[in-house]
């Protein structure tokens, strides 16, 4: 196997011709799990695109609201195609082999969109905050311009950052093993293969976890500590019932995305001695189940999506 070597501040950089993902070797009935990862990809296509689909092609949905709904549903579709066909070629073909550049490719666009998910989320309790909360001056507020203005944000720094991370592991030489135990070419497995100094590398995906997940996190749970607070002092009871009733999908999908990441993350930082294959099935379950989950827990249970897609169904 050729290495391609290249010289970096007087210092020689390896570059291998690629990687070998290794993950699920030793797991039990791996067929089922890959078989239900197939149904999880063809629903996370199907039903975003058929959110994306509604959204766009009626004019009174293009509003600030559904400008995040369609926002979260595109992120979706790109996050789980950057790992699930990747993962199931493996499978199919029993080929783990990922060339050099391609690997860097996959690990940008899915650090790139599982930053932009977290993000979409926050935006969406952002939208849920200024509706619940300011109800008289939510048209003025939250335009269509200014969500445009925030989601063109998220994006922007979300690929900005990512395509930072990526290069600096550029500069990292891979002279030993090229195997990476995890379910595709993850940072961290990829950048403790090298042969020389990754401090860097592990600081940025330390800067990444807090920014990309605490940070969104943070802002979510501040915004229904208020977004409680305000339905609390509503006379109503109907108004509260109502105001909450707005929220539970969104906290849903919240959960969805947020609990399994941070359990799997704790409990790898206080438990040493988790089995690999546990820690990475669990990982590419709770990165691929939520963008499966979020059209039919939040988008479809909209109503005014939910009446257009019975009427197109009805057309049909």
């Amino acid at each position: 196997m050729s290495f391609l070597k290249t010289v970096l501040n007087n210092s020689v950089i390896i570059h291998p011709p690629g990687f070998y993902i290794i993950g699920f070797q030793t797991f039990p009935l791996i067929s089922v799990y890959f078989i239900f990862l197939g149904f999880v990809y063809v629903v996370t296509v199907m039903f975003n695109s058929l959110v994306i689909f509604m959204i766009t092609s009626n004019r009174c949905l293009h509003t600030p609201r559904f400008l995040a709904v369609v926002n979260l549903a595109v992120i979706d579709v790109i996050l789980n195609t950057s790992t699930i066909p990747a993962m199931l070629k493996i499978f199919l073909f029993k080929d783990n082999f990922v060339p050099f550049n391609l690997c860097f490719v996959q690990m940008f666009v899915y650090y790139a969109f599982g930053t932009l998910e977290s993000f979409a989320l926050a935006v969406l309790a952002y939208d849920r905050l200024i509706a619940i909360c300011f109800p008289l001056r939510q048209n003025s507020i939250n335009t269509l311009r200014s969500m445009s203005c925030i989601i063109g944000l998220c994006w922007c720094f979300a690929l900005s950052i990512s395509a930072f991370a990526v290069i600096i592991m550029t500069r990292l030489s891979f002279c030993s093993s090229l195997n990476v135990f995890s379910y595709f070419c993850d940072y961290t497995p990829v950048f403790r293969l090298a042969c020389n100094d990754y401090t860097l590398q592990l600081s940025m995906a330390s800067v990444l976890s807090l920014l990309n997940l605490g940070g969104p996190f943070i802002f979510i749970f501040l915004s229904y500590g208020i977004i409680l607070m305000t339905v609390f002092k509503m006379k109503s009871l109907d108004s509260r019932v109502k105001a909450l009733t707005t929220c539970v999908e969104h906290l849903i999908i919240v959960a969805a995305f947020y609990i399994p990441l941070i359990t799997i993350f704790s409990i790898g930082f206080f438990v040493r001695n988790i089995d690999p294959d546990q820690r990475v099935l669990s990982l590419s379950l709770a990165s691929c189940s939520p963008p499966c989950i979020n059209p039919i827990v939040y988008s479809l249970k909209t109503k005014e999506i939910r009446t257009r897609a019975l009427a197109l169904v009805g057309k049909k």
